[in-house]
């Protein structure tokens, strides 16, 4: 038991590294998305065939509720 303590630690540190930056990855794309609705304004964004496809692909296994918060969320304007 004594052993695995070195290694549960280091996977412990590991996992938070990853965890942080993956956070700060989610930020920034959020940001990104809130920018570029914004200088887009109210229009709708013309999305290819492919470009639909590609979104749906990668919302389907997330679910319409989780897109649907994310969406609200990234029209939240900063204060």
């Amino acid at each position: 038991m004594a052993a695995d303590l070195p290694l549960k630690l280091l996977l412990i540190t590991f996992a938070g590294f990853v965890n942080r930056d993956q956070s700060r990855l989610i930020a920034y794309l959020l940001e990104e998305s809130r920018v570029f609705r914004k200088r887009q304004g109210n229009k709708r964004p013309r999305l290819t065939d492919d470009q639909r496809r590609r979104l749906a692909v990668k919302g389907k296994p997330l679910g319409r509720r989780l897109l649907d918060k994310s969406r609200r969320s990234s029209r939240r304007t900063p204060s």
